[in-house]
């Protein structure tokens, strides 16, 4: 945050190998070892018709890259949460600053288990996944790393040409469609 304040130009990306006090929506706790999997923030500057797509961008990009890598389904447990056989393997969040009425710039944080044992964690074996537990076979963090930033890239460029991304992003939604119960 504090680059993207100081002007740090848009695709930014900054890296972490370990986090101590990882969160995710509602200050959940995301749970992380150091080198188990990858956690990164891209600096996006969009405008304001961009800005509802760049979230759409982020959970396809790692839908995606996850399906090229290893062949497996996912699918999105709105609005940011990417999933395999209901059990989460990645997660997304976006902090934004509004400026005048119009977004300075969007941050969007994902976390994606790659070679982490959920069942090593009690807090979350019964909700997580990773892609070591889905395919058996440990996976270069660099090679995840790059498939899901060359998705992101150009999901995002198809943002700034004006392509809206809602119909995909929506056949992904494994709650579209369902009846789903919200408590509050």
């Amino acid at each position: 945050r504090m680059l993207a304040d100081d002007g740090a130009p848009e695709g930014t990306v900054v890296i972490a190998h370990e986090q101590t006090a990882g969160r995710g929506r509602f200050k959940r706790s995301w749970i992380s070892p150091s080198g188990r999997n990858i956690l990164f923030s891209v600096v996006f500057r969009p405008s304001s018709a961009q800005l509802n797509y760049v979230n759409m961008a982020a959970t396809l990009a790692v839908s995606r890259a996850v399906a090229s890598l290893t062949g497996l389904k996912t699918s999105v447990k709105w609005p940011n949460d990417v999933r395999i056989n209901g059990r989460k393997v990645a997660g997304i969040l976006i902090e934004t600053a509004i400026e005048m009425e119009k977004p300075h710039f969007a941050i969007v944080g994902i976390g994606l288990n790659v070679n982490l044992v959920p069942s090593e964690y009690p807090e979350i074996a019964a909700i997580a996944t990773s892609l070591y537990v889905e395919t058996g076979r440990m996976h270069d963090m660099t090679g995840v790393l790059l498939a899901v930033l060359e998705q992101l890239d150009d999901l995002y460029g198809e943002v700034l040409q004006g392509r809206s991304l809602t119909d995909e992003w929506s056949v992904e939604l494994e709650t579209l469609g369902r009846m789903v119960r919200v408590q509050w």
